[in-house]
């Protein structure tokens, strides 16, 4: 899936006594899953500032979709797309926490009242369609 926080932190652990734990730590995954390099840096380049707020979102519902001429920068942006949804919903929705699939090797959201949100589906599916939006999807989350 091109998550590469998953890489770094299996070879953090891999030299601890023990080995690797079956979950990261919540706190450790929100703030990997956070970095969202690629996405923040198009975002930058375009004016848009992403502050981890839900209005950022909106903001990047606005980008003229250039990457999409770029299948290598489109799956990586899809990524990064659903990890900063992921990363707004558990800064701005109390009770959200990160969750490692371990059987797919995939972060999920897990929100109140233990609904698992796949946010990197959701960021895919803006970076190649344009839809949902992601302040839709925002929204959606929050009033289900």
């Amino acid at each position: 899936m091109g998550i590469g926080f998953m890489d770094r932190w299996r070879a953090r652990h891999a030299r601890r006594p023990g080995g690797i734990p079956p979950q990261p730590d919540e706190a450790t995954m929100a703030e990997l899953l956070a970095e969202c390099g690629l996405l923040r840096e198009l975002a930058g380049d375009a004016g848009v500032q992403l502050d981890d707020g839900v209005a950022s979102l909106t903001a990047l519902d606005q980008l003229l979709p250039r990457w999409r001429d770029d299948p290598e920068v489109s799956e990586w942006l899809g990524n990064d797309a659903g990890l900063y949804l992921g990363t707004v919903l558990h800064r701005t929705v109390p009770g959200t926490a990160w969750r490692l699939d371990v059987e797919r090797d995939h972060p999920l959201l897990v929100l109140p009242g233990d609904r698992e949100l796949d946010v990197a589906v959701i960021g895919h599916s803006w970076a190649d369609e344009g839809s949902p939006q992601l302040a839709a999807a925002y929204r959606a989350a929050t009033d289900g």
